[in-house]
């Protein structure tokens, strides 16, 4: 009876704490890196607070992203946003956000407008912190999540190379790594999340910590969305790589009579007429129209003579993608994680994953379209459009997708590389699936990530963190032996004394490296991309190791004497350290060393630039974006770095505020238990019914 009595108030007082928990309103602790960690009970609670932390770091940029993704830049802001206005019309997101928001699961329709009106609660209760010229942008909706989600997803990803947009952007890929307990010095697993994207506009992320009823979730999301998209929790942890998938395709079409030819019968299109509001340089406004013609195959993209092209893209149906993402971040167990992987709404990306139980795990993940034929060079090429047999109209099912758990090699890999290099030795055959799946290729950047992995049998946390901040180029190990024996079989004095720095070069890109900068312009002269530059091709029995050899010696050192004379008369030596060329721009102006080289040098440490190699420096503006490496122990163990800041508000002293810890190659802690939010919050907000408050 007396164990009974004590049962009984021990449930009491439990019952009593549980409801005061509960009844805690939301709360967001910023941290010294203007991290908001958000408490909350709801799920309403929880998006809204993530609306309101996002609209606190980045008002103005979220505004100018949602009014471009509406198709109204050029409205708000001049001319120079027609041509993203007339393809956001062209492709149809207005209407299609319009199906979506009737088609979407009533928990995506919450999260939805529990973020949009954290966003909007923010922007009325500071409007001094609004730029005029976005003022007009407000109030924010959830048409414009949705619109959002679609301009990024799909013409920045999905059909970004057949856009022909994604060349404008270089640098846009990504790292990751999966070391299972077997190579793990712990008998943990470990994951590397490692995004690296344009350092502006759709493509900044935005760091936050979400505690749902107790449950922790970490990582970033795109700024704008709402969620966690690539992120960890105390059981498991999963990052995205773009891959090397084609689901969108570009058919040439013969036009007849005001129509077009399919099946050698003429089609009418379907034509809609959309104005456009562009503003004059007077304030005014000035209506254009635009023809918007649709195919069975898609809108028409371009026109020209008796040709047009139009597009077809995955994905249009699925229109719940960011209820994936929080169902994946929700996960506890693998099973619980592929559950959400089978939803199959996000249409692009791999998906890396590692957990407390010791899994890892790769898929190729996307909506891949069932062909009837073809291999990938045929469907990655302008498709002929003439016969009806070219439109594919359903995608493979995920049991189709190649993937892999638990590889015996213990580790896996992806740095935008085919799904057959995942692991080496390759686990998965190309021949077992669709010859169009993905092509057949590892460029040097993933020969980089593998060798990594080859080289050390048993990881420990630390050394896992040096790997990715390496910034050895794979393809100076390739290439300087052979290069090296065409400069002793030519003579040339200028290519020996070349030579002389190369040798004692560290073959590294890191700021105080001498070398770097003469190799880098010999390589933009040398074409790394071209295959027929090299002798040996590369080969998939030997991945890692080819290609091999200069096919023209003559050719390889006549371009190093140019780059000798260019940069004896650009710099007057030979050996100027790299980080005193490349460089990264603080938010103040005033500018520090980088390190990191372009990917295609074979660099795990991916920093890229838009400035040209003939400028007097160049500056970082694209590469590491997000970068995570976590351990699953007892208790998880997180090192992070958003490589420019968590703001991109003007007076926000964390715009920019990473870059110096980028410049030294170095993560911080991410703060994840009770004990290290409370240590390192430098003011926390409450929820009050219709804002947060700050807490005195």
């Amino acid at each position: 009876m007396r164990n009974l009595l004590l049962i009984s108030v021990f449930l009491l007082f439990t019952c009593i704490s549980c409801s005061q928990e509960n009844d805690k309103p939301a709360q967001i602790a910023w941290d010294t890196w203007g991290v908001p960690h958000i408490s909350a009970n709801s799920v309403e609670d929880v998006f809204y607070a993530q609306g309101w932390a996002q609209m606190h770091n980045h008002a103005n940029l979220i505004l100018k992203l949602y009014g471009n993704s509406r198709g109204k830049g050029a409205e708000y802001w001049g001319k120079d946003r027609l041509q993203n206005d007339m393809l956001i019309h062209t492709l149809g997101f207005e209407e299609l956000a319009e199906t979506w928001e009737a088609q979407q699961d009533p928990q995506t329709k919450t999260i939805f407008k529990s973020f949009v009106d954290g966003l909007n609660a923010y922007a009325k209760a500071h409007p001094e912190v609004i730029d005029k010229e976005n003022q007009l942008v407000l109030p924010i909706t959830t048409k414009d999540v949705n619109m959002h989600s679609m301009f990024v997803v799909f013409t920045r990803f999905i059909a970004g190379g057949d856009l022909g947009l994604s060349q404008r952007w270089g640098s846009m890929g990504s790292n990751a790594y999966a070391i299972a307990p077997s190579r793990s010095a712990s008998g943990n697993a470990m994951l590397v999340q490692n995004p690296h994207l344009p350092w502006s506009n759709e493509f900044l992320f935005f760091e936050s910590h979400l505690t749902f009823n107790g449950y922790d979730m970490y990582g970033s999301t795109l700024v704008g969305l709402p969620g966690i998209s690539i992120g960890f929790n105390n059981n498991l942890g999963w990052t995205h790589t773009n891959n090397t998938i084609d689901n969108s395709d570009v058919y040439e079409i013969t036009l007849k009579d005001g129509g077009y030819l399919l099946d050698g019968k003429r089609n009418d299109f379907d034509i809609t007429t959309k104005t456009i509001q562009v503003k004059q340089d007077d304030g005014t406004l000035s209506p254009t129209e635009i023809s918007v013609l649709k195919t069975v195959h898609g809108p028409v993209v371009s026109k020209k003579d008796d040709k047009a092209l139009a597009l077809r893209m995955v994905g249009l149906d699925k229109p719940n993608m960011l209820l994936q993402w929080w169902r994946m971040a929700n996960s506890a167990s693998f099973e619980e994680f592929e559950s959400a992987l089978k939803m199959a709404q996000i249409g692009f990306w791999n998906v890396i994953y590692a957990d407390k139980a010791g899994n890892i795990f790769y898929l190729f993940n996307g909506l891949v379209p069932k062909r009837s034929h073809g291999d990938w060079a045929y469907w990655s090429s302008v498709v002929p459009g003439d016969k009806s047999e070219n439109i594919w109209v359903e995608v493979h099912p995920y049991e189709d997708l190649p993937r892999l758990k638990n590889p015996e090699t213990g580790w896996l890999q992806n740095a935008n590389d085919p799904p057959w290099t995942s692991t080496i030795p390759v686990a998965l055959n190309p021949d077992d699936f669709p010859p169009y799946m993905a092509p057949l290729e590892m460029s040097f950047r993933p020969q980089r990530a593998a060798r990594m992995m080859l080289e050390d049998s048993s990881i420990t946390f630390d050394e896992l963190v040096d790997y990715k901040l390496s910034t050895r180029l794979e393809y100076a190990n390739r290439i300087l032996d052979d290069l090296f024996t065409a400069i002793d079989n030519s003579g040339s004095q200028k290519a020996k004394e070349a030579k002389a720095v190369l040798e004692k070069w560290d073959r590294k890109a890191d700021a105080d490296s001498k070398g770097t900068l003469l190799f880098y312009l010999w390589t933009s002269k040398f074409n790394v991309n071209n295959p027929t530059n090299f002798v040996v091709k590369w080969d998939l029995d030997n991945p890692d190791n080819t290609p091999d050899g200069i096919s023209n010696p003559a050719a390889a050192v006549q371009l190093l004497e140019a780059t000798v004379d260019e940069m004896k008369a650009r710099f007057g030596s030979l050996e100027v350290q790299w980080g005193d060329f490349y460089r990264l721009r603080l938010s103040d102006g005033k500018d520090i060393p980088a390190n990191g080289a372009f990917d295609r040098l074979g660099v795990f440490r991916v920093a890229g630039s838009y400035d040209k190699p003939d400028d007097e420096k160049m500056f970082v503006s694209t590469g590491d974006s997000w970068v995570g490496v976590i351990e699953f122990g007892d208790e998880v163990k997180a090192k992070v770095l958003l490589s420019y800041g968590n703001a991109t508000q003007k007076k926000s002293p964390h715009n920019g505020d990473q870059l110096e810890l980028f410049s030294k190659k170095e993560l911080r802690d991410a703060w994840f238990t009770p004990e290290e939010v409370k240590a390192n919050t430098v003011r926390t907000e409450i929820f009050t019914g219709n804002g947060f408050k700050e807490k005195r």
